[in-house]
């Protein structure tokens, strides 16, 4: 009898063990009035913090059942990233399924809404259409994909060609970084919608010329050697199979007039390697707080002097957060040019190295495009 009562006993204990392992816990959660509160679960931890993309990490209070708590100050609308950290070791957030993909530094991400909605959220508006396209490399010897958006309209056996942006990711980004996280295509659906910007292809690629440039076991950008491989490959690769690939199955304009070139961080710095080493191709160049680029400019860009007011340049548009730590390199950037003569459009806004630059970024841009 007693026997019995302790089975019983212990299996009406295993039930509610289980049941609480598996009781769901809401996180993040988005208030009214737009503040966040995040929940993570660890009983042995002594010290958990979240870090939100853009601001300093916030601690966390531990509270029944090993749940970790905090809820932010309201936030301004947007795409935030996030981790914890979990007596310093990185934890991503189980509850929630949205991530960034990154080949490096994973996290989760959670949409702020606006009122009214902003540029990067889903609007009632016509949509374009993002195709997946794969390829085999025989510049940098390996199999690749890019993305091409196509704009509200599009039709592949009609007439009308349209121009073309070619839109590169950052240092340990993929492919995809700039419609996961930067939600290029929702950015230029709503902006074409409004007539603020020209309909347009954008081609997103993948931006290593070096395989495995952005890796944990790769010395990256501390190697020179490696970092000038992997930008020339790059604007080889680029040059002789992407950009006749997009022309040969896609319905765009040909000429320099009809291309623009930008990126953010490592891609920012690749567009302004390609684009002002190939003004033939390109005519029109933004860089995103670009990082990267060897600080002997005369070497990086050895043909700058023929570059002048009233060039083949139409658009040299660089911009930096006064809170990133490239902030330094981009204004020496921008005095260099000018020194030589070149025309830049520059601007700096507040904000760090964050994505929430990079999307504001690209709204501006992409208006100053295809004008005439």
């Amino acid at each position: 009898m007693i026997y019995a009562v302790l089975v019983q006993s212990f299996l009406m204990l295993a039930v509610t063990t289980s049941a609480f392992k598996q009781q769901p816990m809401l996180s993040p959660e988005i208030h009214s009035d737009r503040s966040v509160t995040f929940r993570f679960r660890d009983l042995g931890a002594t010290k958990v913090d979240v870090g939100i993309e853009g601001r300093d990490a916030i601690p966390m209070t531990k509270g029944q059942n090993g749940i970790w708590s905090v809820q932010t100050p309201p936030l301004a609308p947007d795409l935030y990233g996030y981790t914890f950290s979990s007596d310093g070791e990185t934890r991503l957030d189980i509850h929630n399924p949205q991530m960034k993909p990154n080949l490096i530094w994973q996290s989760n991400m959670f949409l702020l809404p606006g009122t009214p909605s902003e540029a990067w959220e889903v609007q009632h508006v016509p949509h374009g259409q993002i195709h997946h396209e794969f390829y085999q490399s025989k510049v940098i010897g390996d199999e690749r994909d890019f993305f091409v958006y196509t704009p509200p309209g599009y039709r592949p056996n009609t007439g009308t060609k349209y121009p073309v942006l070619y839109l590169l990711h950052g240092y340990s980004d993929v492919a995809s970084g700039w419609t996961e996280v930067g939600k290029a295509h929702v950015i230029m659906d709503n902006l074409i919608a409004q007539g603020k910007t020209k309909p347009m292809l954008v081609v997103m690629t993948l931006g290593y010329g070096v395989p495995d440039f952005a890796s944990p076991n790769r010395s990256g950008f501390r190697d020179p050697n490696i970092v000038s491989k992997n930008y020339e490959l790059y604007k080889q690769a680029l040059m002789s199979e992407v950009i006749p690939s997009i022309e040969k199955s896609y319905r765009v304009k040909s000429d320099r007039r009809s291309r623009a070139i930008a990126g953010l961080s490592m891609g920012g710095a690749e567009s302004l390697y390609v684009g002002l080493n190939n003004l033939a191709t390109f005519s029109s160049i933004g860089a995103f707080s670009s990082g990267g680029l060897s600080s002997a400019f005369d070497e990086v860009f050895p043909n700058i002097d023929a570059i002048k007011k009233g060039s083949l340049l139409k658009l040299l548009w660089i911009s930096c957060g006064t809170e990133d730590g490239l902030i330094g390199t981009n204004r020496n950037l921008v005095t260099w040019l000018k020194q030589k003569q070149v025309p830049v459009d520059a601007h700096e806004t507040s904000g760090r190295h964050t994505w929430m630059v990079w999307r504001r970024n690209l709204i501006d841009f992409s208006q100053l495009l295809f004008k005439d």
